[in-house]
């Protein structure tokens, strides 16, 4: 558990009146956590370990929490053509279709012209909400919020922005606001089309990359929300409610997370992690899932699947994300199935 998960249970703890949205506090907790993964970023370039939840930073020789031994690195690195989602054939845009924005966790329905900017993440999240993450050369990173409702802004955090200075509903007429809390920072609330509303926000303060950025959309195509991870079988009663990739460091390092919900408050996160300068596999492990080892955290929260070249796979159930169990963890690593290729998004299907 991370320092961030320890302050939400204590509060939660001594507080606790009522139900709560878990939900909303998981997204709280994750945007958090990931911009302390886009500071350390800076630190640590495209080096890869596992920190408290699994987070995507490191360097070479740092040990697994509860295992033993180090991971060796190496240095060289594929020169592959940047990753981009691939496309879904006969799959209506935001543009035609509004009403299917953020109803499906496998498909974004917008594109980005890559001549103009290029992918550095894309989601899709179980509130109906679609995002990508685009740089438009040498900038600083946009992050794109697509949704059908105003409504689903409410409380809608920004990666590497402060919570509480993320304006919730604002005017969407395309009018570009600079964020008090922030250096620079920059907002654009506008509607594409008829019943899709988007925000576009980046830390920088330079207007016309912001400009080039939601020029570069494209709203009359879908893309798959493509993930080198499938979940051949899933928990009793579980659906996959959203999906995430990071390729901000491709191809050295890729991450992705398949979000499953039961019920409403029940989660689990299963994340990949791949770093391809890390060489050895881990094979010594306190459990067995299907016939392949398996390391339970000490925390009893989180199960990794071990023997996969350069790959953390591990299913997070536990705190915050209550609900699942170990067994339930378990059936979703056994069938699981990662890209042979994890370099080529287009094999990801």
């Amino acid at each position: 558990m991370t320092d961030l998960d320890q302050r939400i249970a204590s509060v939660l703890r001594e507080r606790a009146e009522g139900e709560i949205d878990t939900h909303r506090l998981l997204r709280a907790s994750r945007a958090q956590g990931r911009r302390r993964q886009l500071r350390r970023r800076a630190v640590t370039g495209g080096a890869l370990a596992l920190v408290g939840v699994l987070g995507f930073m490191g360097v070479a020789g740092t040990e697994l929490p509860g295992l033993p031994g180090r991971l060796p690195w190496t240095a060289a690195t594929p020169t592959v053509a940047p990753a981009v989602p691939p496309r879904v054939d006969g799959v209506a845009g935001a543009a035609q279709r509004p009403d299917l924005v953020g109803t499906d966790p496998a498909v974004l329905h917008l594109g980005v012209d890559t001549t103009k900017a290029s992918y550095l993440g894309w989601a899709v999240k179980g509130f109906g909400v679609e995002t990508v993450r685009i740089e438009v050369g040498g900038g600083q990173p946009v992050t794109v919020d697509v949704a059908r409702t105003v409504e689903v802004f409410d409380g809608l955090g920004i990666e590497g922005f402060p919570i509480d200075a993320v304006p919730t509903r604002r005017a969407f007429d395309g009018t570009v606001r600079q964020v008090r809390g922030t250096t620079g920072g920059l907002i654009m609330s506008w509607q594409p089309a008829a019943g899709v509303y988007a925000r576009a926000a980046m830390l920088g303060g330079d207007r016309a990359a912001l400009a080039r950025a939601v020029d570069a959309l494209r709203w009359d195509e879908a893309r798959r929300c493509g993930t080198p991870l499938r979940l051949g079988t899933l928990p009793t009663d579980a659906t996959v409610g959203g999906c995430s990739v990071d390729v901000s460091a491709f191809p050295g390092t890729i991450n992705a997370e398949l979000t499953l919900y039961r019920g409403r408050s029940a989660t689990m996160y299963v994340r990949l992690q791949y770093a391809a300068q890390m060489v050895g596999v881990r094979a010594d492990g306190n459990r067995t899932v299907g016939s392949r080892p398996a390391y339970l955290y000490p925390d009893g929260g989180k199960l990794e699947l071990l023997g996969i070249p350069k790959v953390h796979l591990v299913a997070d159930f536990g705190w915050p994300a209550q609900g699942f169990t170990e067994a339930d963890a378990a059936t979703a690593l056994a069938g699981a199935r990662v890209a042979d290729d994890l370099t080529r998004p287009e094999s990801w299907d």
